[in-house]
Formats: C-alpha cells, sequence, structure tokens
C-alpha cells in the first residue's frame, strides 16, 4: 500500500486509510521517511521551492502559503533557528489536528525533518493544547520511537547520512485558546504569561527566545512528505487552483455522519453537508453553516448557492474557510442563544490584555444575556454590533476578530430572529426554514 491516494474524488494525503499506520513500522513498510531521504538529495532551496510551487496553504486559519513562509527564515547565520508546530486546537467546532497526532503521526514528524532540513533548523517543538492528555501521549510515544529508531536527534546521521540533525519537544499547552495566536504559543513555551506580542518583529526574525521561528499548523506540515512524494505539479492539480491540496474538514452540529473527512478543495459546501455528512438530522431543514470553526462568519442557508470549501469561494461568499470546522445548524437553532454560549467562549478566554477585547466581549455577553433573557430592546441590537465593530482591528492579536466577526455577521444575517425575541421578550420561535439548494 502507499502513503498516497490519489483517487480522483477523494484523494487520500495526509491520512491514508492504512490500518495501525501510528506505529513507526507500519509507516516505514509503506514507504514512511523515505521522503525525507529525497529532501537530503535536494538542497534546501530546491525544497522550499518545491512546496512553494505546489501551492500549499497553511491549514490553520490564515491560509499563508507555508513555501513563501519558508522563504522568511534568515540563511547564512550561526544563531540557533526554531520550529514550532501549532497544534493547539482550541477553536470550538475545530478538530481535525488531533486526527493526525491518532493515525498519522510519523507523517507530521517527516515533514518536521523536511522543513527543518530547507530552514536549517536545529531544535522544533511540537505545542499540543493542554486538554488534548491522550494526543499528547500519543505524539510522544511516535516521537519517543522515532528518536530510539534513529530517525530524530543525533543519530540521523548514522540513518540518513549527512550532517544535519533536529530534535523534537512535545510540549503541553498551557490550555488556553490564546495559545494559538502564534505569538502567545511562543511567550508559552519560553514560560511566561501567553500575551500575544505587537508585531513587527514577525517570528522570523525575533521568535522564540529572541531567535529566528517558523510556526506552522500541524494539518500543514503532515501536507509535505505528500507534496515530494506527488510532485509538486501534481500536487497543484488536487482541488481549487487557488487553494490546492486536501483538506481535513470536521464536520458537527445537526448532522447524521459527523467527523473528520479528507477531502479536496473546491468541493460545493452544500455537498459536504450533504453528501459526505450525511444531511440533516430527522430530514429538518438546514438553516445556517459556520464553514471554518466558531470565528468564521455565519452564512444562511440561501448563501451557500454555489459555494465551494475554499478559501477564495468563501471569501467572495462573505465568510473564511478558517480551520474548516463546518458547523451545521437546522431549522430548530436558537440563534441568539447559539451566540450567546459563543461569545461567552470568547469573553472566557481573552488574554485581557488589549482594552477592546477585556471589555468588549464582556459587553457583548452581558447585552446578548438581556435578549435571550426577554429584557432586550431594538437599539440592543445596534449597540451589538457597534460594540463589535470597535473590538475589530483594536487588538493586538485576531482574538478581537474572532469574537467581532460572529457578533456582527450573526445579527445581520439572522437579525429577524433577535428581533423576534426582542419584540416577543420571549424565546424566538422558530420557522421553517426551508432549504432550497437541496431537497431529498
Amino acid at each position: 500500500m502507499s502513503l498516497v491516494d490519489l483517487h480522483p474524488t477523494r484523494p487520500r494525503l495526509v491520512l491514508p486509510e492504512i490500518a495501525d499506520l501510528h506505529r513507526l513500522d507500519v509507516y516505514r513498510a509503506n514507504g514512511g521517511y523515505d521522503m525525507y531521504r529525497k529532501a537530503l538529495s535536494m538542497t534546501p532551496d530546491q525544497v522550499i521551492d518545491e512546496v512553494k510551487r505546489s501551492g500549499l496553504r497553511g491549514r490553520g486559519g490564515a491560509c499563508f502559503p507555508t513555501g513563501l513562509k519558508w522563504s522568511f527564515m534568515p540563511k547564512g547565520t550561526d544563531r540557533p533557528k526554531y520550529l514550532a508546530i501549532n497544534g493547539d486546537e482550541s477553536e470550538p467546532g475545530s478538530f481535525k489536528d488531533r486526527q493526525i497526532f491518532e493515525s498519522n503521526p510519523h507523517a507530521l514528524i517527516e515533514g518536521i525533518l523536511i522543513a527543518g532540513y530547507a530552514m536549517g533548523i536545529e531544535k522544533c517543538f511540537i505545542y499540543i493544547r493542554g486538554e488534548y492528555h491522550r494526543w499528547v501521549r500519543l505524539m510522544q510515544q511516535a516521537v519517543d520511537d522515532a528518536y530510539i529508531a534513529g530517525l530524530v536527534g543525533p543519530r540521523m546521521k548514522e540513518t540518513f547520512g549527512g550532517d544535519y540533525t533536529i530534535d523534537i519537544v512535545v510540549h503541553k499547552g498551557a490550555g488556553a485558546y490564546i495559545c494559538g495566536e502564534e505569538s502567545s504559543l511562543m511567550n508559552s513555551l519560553e514560560g511566561d504569561r501567553p500575551y500575544p506580542r505587537v508585531k513587527p518583529p514577525f517570528p522570523a526574525q525575533v521568535g522564540l527566545w529572541g531567535m529566528p521561528t517558523t510556526i506552522n499548523n500541524v494539518e500543514t506540515i503532515a501536507n509535505v512528505p505528500a507534496i515530494l512524494r506527488i510532485g509538486a505539479e501534481a500536487y497543484s492539480k488536487i482541488g481549487a487552483e487557488k487553494h490546492p491540496g486536501t483538506i481535513l474538514v470536521g464536520i458537527s452540529g445537526h448532522v447524521n455522519k459527523p467527523g473528520v473527512y479528507e477531502l479536496p478543495t473546491g468541493l460545493s459546501l452544500v455537498d459536504v453537508i450533504f453528501d459526505v455528512g450525511g444531511g440533516i438530522i430527522e430530514g429538518r431543514a438546514l438553516k445556517a453553516v459556520i464553514p471554518g470553526g466558531s470565528s468564521m462568519p455565519i452564512l444562511r442557508a440561501e448563501q451557500l448557492e454555489n459555494v465551494m470549501l475554499d478559501a477564495e469561494s468563501l471569501k467572495t461568499a462573505g465568510s473564511a474557510i478558517g480551520t474548516a470546522g463546518v458547523i451545521v445548524m437546522d431549522e430548530t437553532t436558537d440563534i441568539p442563544m447559539m451566540l450567546q454560549r459563543l461569545i461567552h467562549f470568547y469573553h472566557h478566554e481573552s488574554c485581557g490584555q488589549c482594552t477592546p477585547c477585556r471589555e468588549g466581549c464582556g459587553w457583548i455577553e452581558k447585552v446578548l444575556h438581556r435578549v435571550n433573557a426577554g429584557g432586550g430592546t431594538p437599539d440592543d441590537l445596534d449597540l451589538l454590533i457597534d460594540v463589535a465593530n470597535n473590538i475589530e482591528g483594536n487588538t493586538v492579536c485576531a482574538l478581537g476578530e474572532a469574537a467581532a466577526w460572529p457578533t456582527r455577521y450573526t445579527i445581520q444575517r439572522f437579525r429577524e430572529d433577535f428581533e423576534l425575541k426582542v419584540d416577543a421578550g420571549t424565546t424566538v420561535a422558530q420557522r421553517n426554514v426551508v432549504h432550497a439548494l437541496r431537497q431529498e
């Protein structure tokens, strides 16, 4: 069997269907670590160029071109250089990275070796969400196995030849959503309070302990061995032209088949919900979708026509792909209460460094509580949008936007649901929102 399955409709690059692939012997029996050997036959710049030509974009939410990010790492310096893998998967609705820790951890390790060689990095930290106790243990076991086999650490020279070595440290996170922001992650790794840093300087210049640092998402790095295996050109032709490759889609909410699915980018979001996710439970009508984790702007069912699951299409539709955590809501969903629960999360997880976020998230939660309790006024809805607008763009990191976007877009796109609560002073009377795009 191969670590890459190029099925025309359902290619598997990151999560191939191979039993016990988490075991080192199984991974190596199927060609594991051969792509690191291939990378050693190339120059570091050739490896970076291959990743650039593949079109791989970050899978952590920002969708920044990976090869371009690698090229920012300074060359010809004697200073230590670091790689940090962001596995602080704390976004509500996102649960994809843990599938890699569980099912294919050695693809992540091999990707680290390739990335480290390309950028001349001597140490890598895999930062994993503090609540992911089981997955921290699974990843640590995979790293330990790689060390014992001489695939990581000082014995790499004996195993692979050459002069390059890298050490890998699995670090259990601080148990806070803010640690997923790259500069907060670095502060947490250094043992400091995870406050986001002001940028510039950017991590590639001043990162961990003041040294050049590259930060990539777990899924991003796990794609790298597959790129070298099939070649940049083949990878660039999978999925959407401007956002190529496969993507791990976490489908949750009111669907019959929730779970993590590896899909080519560019599929219809409606097809993802109804074909892959099995449709809406009990045959109910679709009402709303958050396509990329809870911080991304919500979309009404009527907005989904011709919307594809890729960065460009979702941007055009007025949302974003984020972490590809597709949260599906049916006609019974109490939208104002859903928003209150989301904002409670962001209020709780705000680090408190920036006044607009620290105070604004609290104000939004209090006003939403008033609306849902039946004491809201029509002015409250405009007040909520005004507070959200004053948070966005006025904070050091993007947690402000993570709270502002759901508030603004949910009220704008489902204002009638909020007005019903304000007018009636009771729980919103749910109405059947017929999904005209897909009727069985």
